[in-house]
């Protein structure tokens, strides 16, 4: 397969003296990001030779809970339209949409 161009995302994770995220930054030049703040980040990579998955998470310290919450949810949904794009499986897409809905109410996320 030839490469025809070479892309980075950059995430940069400022640390107090016992290692907790103080500040997350990160630039995507392609996207058109740079030096972008971040509260938290949820990343992870297939691992296809060992059949696992690598996670980073990561979330600064004032990362308010009602946001932690809200960033769960929606993250939550956006996995639901990845597995649909990535599989085509209707049936689990709803499947996972119903339980996104449940996670909202059960947290009060739910706008009236």
């Amino acid at each position: 397969m030839a490469i025809n161009k070479k892309t980075k995302i950059i995430i940069d994770v400022n640390l107090d003296k016992n290692k907790i995220p103080e500040q997350i930054k990160w630039t995507a030049e392609d996207g058109g990001v740079y030096n972008m703040d971040a509260k938290a980040i949820l990343l992870s990579f297939w691992d296809s030779k060992n059949q696992e998955t690598l996670k980073m998470d990561l979330w600064v310290k004032e990362m308010p809970l009602d946001q932690m919450k809200l960033f769960f949810h929606q993250t939550l949904v956006s996995l639901c339209d990845t597995f649909y794009k990535a599989t085509q499986d209707e049936k689990m897409t709803d499947t996972m949409k119903d339980f996104c809905d449940y996670f909202a109410e059960k947290l009060e996320l739910k706008r009236p």
